[in-house]
């Protein structure tokens, strides 16, 4: 068997790592497009047709099998993604970066935290889409439900957080597996917990979370860019 020298070698890892960047940035850019094409089709549809077909269906089929287990269960998750519970996390990962003088992926986590909250809170307002009739839950501090915050904050809290995972390389890729989709079911609990208990149109939510993946997307896109930049102006004077 002909040896394999080490420019073969080196081109064989060339040649694999722009395969993975190719398919990497296909994958990101389909995610995008998706995101972006549904959350165009539920304002146009759901909030300036207020069409309700598929939200009255959705409320249908949970208000037949939703017991008052659930709904207590639906009340507990819901708590995740309140800002009582997602402001302290922020602090909690900010202040593990900053301890381990990683300042640059703090400020990073501090900007995508704070932009979306401005986001969301400045959509409420612009489509000015009332919550449904009948919530189960009491002390709403907002009349308006499109987009929904709890969907919308701990989608992008629990997206950076598996972020994060994949991108660790202390974690065993087993363990990767494991708790990426368990902390992506959680966050869709967490969604569903404010349809089923009827502070949010099922809309409301599936435009979140569409809008905090486009959110997502573009911060760590134009954070990786700025970083890159920063690194090639730093470069030439290091020489």
């Amino acid at each position: 068997m002909k040896a394999i020298t080490a420019k073969e070698r080196s081109g064989r890892i060339r040649k694999g790592v722009f395969k993975y960047l190719s398919v990497k940035v296909l994958v990101i850019s389909a995610l995008f497009l998706v995101s972006l094409y549904g959350f165009i089709l539920i304002v146009h549809e759901a909030v300036l047709k207020d069409e309700q077909t598929f939200d009255d269906k959705v409320f249908d089929f949970f208000a037949a099998h939703s017991s008052p287990r659930f709904i207590q269960v639906m009340r507990y998750f819901t708590f995740f993604g309140s800002h009582t519970f997602l402001i302290p996390a922020y602090l909690v990962v900010i202040s593990f970066y900053l301890f381990r003088k990683k300042y640059r992926s703090a400020l990073h986590i501090t900007i995508i935290g704070i932009s979306s909250t401005l986001l969301m809170f400045g959509l409420k307002e612009v489509f000015a889409r009332s919550r449904p009739d009948l919530p189960l839950v009491e002390s709403l501090t907002n009349n308006y439900g499109f987009p929904s915050g709890h969907a919308l904050s701990s989608f992008i809290f629990f997206g950076m957080f598996i972020y994060i995972i994949w991108h660790s390389t202390r974690m065993p890729g087993i363990y990767k597996w494991i708790s990426i989709p368990l902390v992506f079911a959680f966050t869709l609990t967490v969604a569903m917990s404010r349809v089923v208990l009827r502070v949010h149109y099922p809309t409301d939510v599936i435009a979140s979370y569409c809008l905090g993946n486009l959110w997502t997307v573009l911060s760590l896109e134009v954070m990786r860019k700025i970083s890159r930049k920063r690194q090639l102006n730093v470069a030439p004077h290091a020489g």
